[in-house]
This record gives C-alpha cells, sequence and structure tokens, in this order.
C-alpha cells in the first residue's frame, strides 16, 4: 500500500533512477512486485545504488559476488543484464547527453491516454508503446526488457497513469511530462 500511495505512478526521471527501475522491473520478471520491493534496499546496495557508471564497472568477480548474494535474487543472467544494460546506457549518455535515458523512456508517452481502468481486471499487461519501447531498448543491447516488463516501467515511472477509476492517486493533470511530485 505505501508503495502505491507514496510512489507508484508518479512521474520518475533522472538517467539513474530510470536505470534502477529497469533493473528492478527485469528482477521481478517471473516473481511478484512485492518480493523485489522488500529487498530493494539490498539491491540498491548490492549494486551501489544504482550508480550507472560503478555498474558499468563491474567485473566477472562481482558478478559471482552477486550470485552468492542471498538478500537479492540470484540469477546470474538477471545480474549480468544489469551490468550490461549499465554499459549500454552509459554508451547511450556519452552519444546523447544526461537525460537520454529518460528521454528514451518519456518518448514511449501514448500520444492519447487510455481510458482510466474502472478495477483492476480492466488492467492490460502490454501496449503497443511497450512493445515500442521494449523494440528500442533491445535492438540497442538492453536484456530484460520485454513489452510487459516495460509496461510495468512505464506504469511505474508514471509514463502512464493507470491508477484505477476512483484512486486518490488517479491524477488530476497535476504532473507534466517533465514535472515530478516535487517540482524537480
Amino acid at each position: 500500500m505505501r508503495y502505491h500511495d507514496e510512489e507508484w505512478g508518479t512521474p520518475l526521471h533522472s538517467d539513474q533512477k530510470v536505470f534502477e527501475k529497469i533493473s528492478l522491473e527485469g528482477f521481478q520478471a517471473g516473481l511478484s512486485w512485492i518480493t523485489i520491493l522488500r529487498r530493494r534496499p539490498a539491491f540498491r546496495s548490492a549494486f551501489s545504488r544504482f550508480d550507472i557508471d560503478a555498474v558499468a564497472a563491474f567485473t566477472e568477480a562481482d558478478v559471482e559476488r552477486l550470485v552468492t548474494d542471498a538478500s537479492i535474487i540470484r540469477h546470474r543472467g538477471k545480474i549480468t543484464a544489469v551490468i550490461s544494460n549499465a554499459r549500454i546506457t552509459q554508451n547511450l549518455i556519452a552519444e546523447q547527453g544526461d537525460g537520454a535515458l529518460d528521454r528514451l523512456l518519456w518518448a514511449s508517452a501514448p500520444d492519447v491516454p487510455a481510458p482510466r481502468p474502472h478495477s483492476v481486471a480492466d488492467f492490460v499487461a502490454t501496449t503497443p508503446e511497450s512493445a515500442e519501447l521494449s523494440k528500442t531498448l533491445r535492438t540497442l543491447g538492453f536484456r530484460f526488457v520485454g513489452p510487459t516488463t516495460m509496461y510495468a516501467l512505464m506504469q511505474s515511472a508514471g509514463v502512464v497513469d493507470d491508477h484505477v477509476e476512483g484512486c486518490f492517486r488517479a491524477s488530476s493533470g497535476q504532473f507534466g511530462p517533465t514535472e515530478t511530485a516535487s517540482g524537480a
């Protein structure tokens, strides 16, 4: 509840924050989100607070350390994907400047918002926009970024507002595409 009430769906910006969300959403694949939330502090510690440059510098020794760390999800493929994705993000920022990953995510926002869901049963797992974001990221070399995972990212990062009708968090237009709750 706290995650929903304070974080989920709030517009998220910055390459580091988007990289963290992509990483955590990738770890979530096949698991419940609560499993990831409960381990988020451990993930942040294990992955240098998702500092892109620090993670990009991880070595095979770091991979071996992480696959034995019981405080996180010890999936070698997901661990190596985060490191590889950090290196790709580093290159993207080098080529396109700060905010490149953030801009890539927000470019996937639908031109016209979908109708607000009336209940959880109305949620969709993917959209054409999440499929396109997935394709773009995969073309760059990102891993664990399938269309369903990317739609979950879009929801959690506020790119789409899927709070159900009547939810106190449902947007009333208070956030624009480049604003956050704190105005940053």
